[in-house]
């Protein structure tokens, strides 16, 4: 096979340049990427290595931008650098190019001290942002502030208002002054539309970034292109042929050391809420008039306030054995570790589709799956029902791939059938194409002022509206998490909701993802 010569183009950002249909803006000013809470875990693993990433494939040029940290820790700038140096490169080995890159990029970051709270830290950060923005000679109000919050929510309301109040543009001349939010968006309804009339407040809606990293990833992000720009797609993409689908999200570890934090969230919260429904989202929402990004979020809201109540017979709660020894975890915690459940969504396209929901931690696998499972075959003649159903799974994570599952003849002399697929494994076909992160592609976006990858006030508003009345059943004891051993598939009562819901599972035929 032709891999072709696939590769990234490299780019600046003062083009806005994506499938919108946008006209490519010009913009003068410098940009100050802002990093707060640049000391801690989030910093250091995800937001400062998709800076670098986009730094050397060019995205960030050094004439053009300067990232300044800020946080609580007093440490210098270059305690900063060597903090996030051994994370930027990944790979045992780093060749002489690379840690040139990474020195350059290195000498981009300034670090600045202060709380979240007071006047005088951020008076400080908005001197050292100033100065950067005069030395490069923008004009005031053409420079771009990027403010990118590596912190909890709970911080998020004080540190808006500091930076509405000390660190704004002066003037608009072309620049702009966003912020990127990080989940999670509260813990119901009302924390969550608090949180929201907080941030709203101070900030219009093109200025807030909600930040849902699976919205970045390569095959989320091909969900639209999937469904409808192939012909074929079209008329199956309904009641009429799918039978159900599931969005799974399996890990095979536990909380490892998180579980105090985790035991506040639990994994409706932390996964299923945002991440998988968002998944829901691009599955089942109707065709956008544009890829507008409003245009977009509009189609994934109307899925959203279609969605019917959960009921508590179509919920499995799981907890897996050795969760609560973690000391940070109450003795009698019932925070699930582990959730299927199915949503209904009432509308001509999919009434009658069960949606199943998987998530849980410490499994016996780690992947994150699509499967659309498609009806029986009417009339089968060659009596092959029993071996499975025709399946489009796309594989989210890891080995990315898409793959359609169907009834072939067995090679032979005899007529008799079996289950196969036509694969698209990203890493075969793809060879020498690096997938880049999703937090990369993200940060890109929020730079070219592109939102259509990002959760919309009201779309948050009608995802906890989903979830709320259930998570708060949860939360007073009235639906309780089964035991599960580690490494098992969760609890037993899950695959009989699967069974009851309609999924029929395939025998004898296990996807293994092609060696190159």
């Amino acid at each position: 096979m032709d891999s072709g010569s696939w590769h990234i183009e490299k780019r600046s950002t003062l083009r806005n340049d994506s499938f919108t249909g946008e006209e490519n803006v010009q913009e003068t000013g410098c940009l100050s990427i802002i990093v707060l809470g640049a000391s801690g875990d989030l910093a250091k693993k995800k937001t400062f290595p998709a800076l670098f990433h986009l730094f050397a494939q060019g995205f960030l040029q050094s004439d053009e931008v300067h990232i300044f940290g800020y946080a609580r820790s007093k440490i210098s700038d270059d305690d900063l650098r060597n903090r996030i140096r051994g994370y930027l490169v990944q790979g045992k080995t780093s060749d002489a190019v690379q840690l040139e890159e990474v020195s350059k990029f290195l000498k981009l970051i300034k670090y600045v001290s202060g709380s979240y709270d007071s006047a005088e830290g951020f008076q400080k950060l908005d001197k050292e942002i100033s100065e950067h923005e005069v030395s490069r000679n923008s004009a005031e109000g053409t420079s771009r502030r990027l403010f990118y919050f590596a912190l909890p929510p709970s911080v998020y309301p004080s540190v808006c208002k500091m930076i509405k109040h000390y660190c704004m543009n002066k003037s608009d001349l072309g620049g702009w002054t966003r912020i990127v939010v990080e989940k999670p968006f509260g813990k119901d309804l009302a924390s969550a539309e608090k949180l929201s009339s907080q941030i709203g407040e101070l900030f219009d809606e093109p200025q807030i970034y909600r930040i849902d990293h699976y919205l970045g990833k390569e095959l989320v992000q091909n969900l639209l292109v999937l469904r409808f720009a192939n012909r074929f797609f079209l008329p199956l993409w309904n009641r009429d042929n799918i039978d159900n689908v599931q969005i799974v999200f399996r890990e095979d570890f536990g909380t490892e050391g998180r579980g105090g934090y985790f035991d506040e969230y639990g994994i409706i919260r932390d996964i299923i809420q945002n991440h998988l429904l968002q998944v829901l989202c691009l599955v089942a929402m109707e065709k956008p008039i544009s890829l507008k990004p409003e245009h977009i979020r509009d189609e994934k809201v109307k899925v959203l306030q279609s969605v019917l109540p959960i009921k508590d017979e179509e919920v499995v709660l799981g907890q897996y054995e050795g969760y609560r020894d973690d000391p940070t975890v109450p003795d009698h915690s019932n925070t699930p570790t582990f959730a299927t459940m199915v949503l209904r969504i009432h509308n001509e396209r999919w009434e009658g589709v069960p949606f199943i929901m998987k998530a849980g931690k410490a499994l016996s696998s780690r992947k994150a799956e699509i499967r659309v499972q498609f009806k029986d075959v009417p009339g089968d003649i060659f009596r092959c029902k029993k071996q499975g159903r025709n399946e489009f799974v796309i594989r989210l994570q890891p080995s990315e791939a898409m793959y359609m599952k169907l009834t072939v003849k067995k090679p032979g002399l005899e007529m008799s059938t079996v289950q196969s697929e036509l694969d698209l494994s990203y890493r075969q076909r793809y060879q020498g194409v690096t997938i880049p992160e999703a937090y990369e592609r993200l940060i890109l976006d929020t730079i070219r002022g592109d939102q259509q990858h990002f959760v919309r006030r009201d779309e948050l508003k009608a995802a906890w509206e989903i979830f709320t009345p259930l998570l708060h059943r949860i939360d007073n004891g009235e639906v309780k998490s089964l035991p599960y051993k580690p490494g098992s598939r969760g609890p037993a009562k899950a695959d009989e909701l699967l069974e009851k819901a309609g999924y029929v599972q395939t025998h004898g035929y296990i996807w293994i993802p092609p060696t190159l």
